[in-house]
């Protein structure tokens, strides 16, 4: 049959075709093999890397803060800095075949009836050196290993309402979100009341809400670094016979700064224009946020009350709450994966929400996010003044009247004191 076919082709011979279909029948069963060989290692590598994962010592780190705190949120970058682990993987031999990951953290700010706490969700295998950096920062802090507040929690729809959302980045990654640097909090001797803490509206709205509510904030954090990527156009994989490049996020970085830099020569080869004054703005701050060390991130929030408490308000808050990062010419967030639909028609009876929303608790619970089964492709890359932006621990800027503070401040006992 498809000789006749190819026969009406001008040029195509009875050989040729002979030739091709002998060709394909020949190879077709070793690419066969090729594609089950690789199907079947990605899954053994998947169920390996989960093993390993879930064969890990989680705690969680409650950090109760004290009256006062003097220190900026560059205090909280260099304690990121520390945490950039970019190990746990070992060799390439542990890492693809041994399913060793990555480690990763999870910072969390979460009001249960309006109490504000935060949190740091670690392996146990760090929580010493975890402590000694945080002391190191913020000598005043008391830290304390809690039960997880997540596992009481179940979505019975007949007693609880719930919403929750993922957030990414509205513009590419090297362009930064609006940073304390950008608030000016970086500057020493400026007055309390003089300071714009960008985290005040998102301590105010966790402070607002009542008892038989909770909000939770999930910051997923893991060292960023080279990973292959299909980065190169096709006409460059051919001249270069080179499929994929290694490359992180100050490689595209770079290649938007090029991007910003040609906008400022005219076209058809005329002369060069000044860039403007908005232009400089976005290279510096591309250059400055590319100069810092980098973390893969995700950004989880769920809103949980009892059904006649639930609020709708505070769903708007919290999406509103993040609108103080957004600068319209550099970047900002927007929610994604959304538990909820715009139109009836498209969910019969909530059916999908309900499923949307205990699919998101059990990610919640799991801090799960850039690992198989549980890999989010949504992932992006925030620097550490970036992180350090939206979570730190405020200062005295900060007087929501149920964000509790320890009241005073221990210290070691003097030296000659009688027995």
């Amino acid at each position: 049959m498809y000789e006749n076919f190819f026969l009406k082709i001008p040029f195509v011979t009875q050989g040729l075709i002979d030739n091709v279909v002998g060709v394909l029948l020949s190879v077709g069963p070793i690419f066969l093999l090729l594609i089950l060989i690789n199907i079947c290692w990605k899954t053994w590598l998947g169920y390996k890397r989960f093993e390993f994962i879930t064969k890990q010592n989680r705690i969680l780190l409650e950090l109760r803060l004290p009256k006062e705190i003097k220190k900026t949120p560059l205090a909280m970058e260099l304690l990121l800095n520390a945490i950039h682990q970019t190990g746990g993987e070992g060799t390439w031999y542990a890492r693809d075949f041994q399913g060793k990951a990555r480690t990763w953290f999870s910072l969390e700010i979460v009001s249960i009836g309006g109490q504000v706490k935060f949190f740091i969700w670690t392996e146990k295998f760090y929580k010493n050196f975890l402590e000694s950096q945080i002391y190191a920062q913020y000598p005043g802090v008391e830290i304390y290993e809690v039960p997880d507040y997540t596992k009481s929690v179940q979505l019975d729809f007949n007693k609880v309402s719930a919403w929750g959302s993922e957030f990414i980045l509205t513009k590419a990654d090297p362009y930064p979100i609006k940073t304390y640097i950008d608030y000016k909090l970086d500057k020493e001797g400026i007055k309390d009341e003089e300071k714009s803490d960008p985290m005040s509206p998102v301590i105010e709205l966790l402070g607002s809400i009542e008892k038989g509510e909770q909000i939770w904030i999930q910051i997923l954090v893991r060292a960023h670094k080279k990973e292959y990527k299909k980065s190169l156009s096709f006409e460059d994989k051919i001249k270069k016979m080179k499929w994929s490049d290694k490359v992180d996020w100050t490689d595209a970085g770079k290649k938007e700064i090029l991007k910003l830099a040609e906008k400022s020569k005219s076209e058809k080869g005329e002369s060069a224009r000044m860039a403007t004054k908005g232009e400089q703005n976005i290279i510096a701050s591309l250059e400055r946020n590319i100069d810092k060390m980098a973390f893969d991130c995700g950004i989880r929030t769920m809103y949980i009350a009892e059904k006649e408490k639930f609020n709708a308000i505070n769903v708007v808050g919290t999406v509103g709450s993040f609108k103080q990062y957004n600068s319209m010419s550099l970047n900002g967030f927007r929610p994604n994966h959304v538990t909820a639909f715009d139109f009836p028609w498209q969910d019969y009876k909530d059916i999908r929400a309900s499923k949307l929303k205990k699919h998101m608790l059990g990610l919640y619970k799991r801090r799960a996010y850039f690992y198989f089964p549980y890999r989010n492709s949504n992932q992006f890359v925030l620097s550490s003044e970036e992180l350090a932006t939206i979570f730190h621990l405020p200062g005295e800027v900060v007087q929501t009247p149920t964000f509790s503070r320890v009241a005073s401040k221990k210290s070691e006992p003097p030296v000659d004191l009688p027995f």
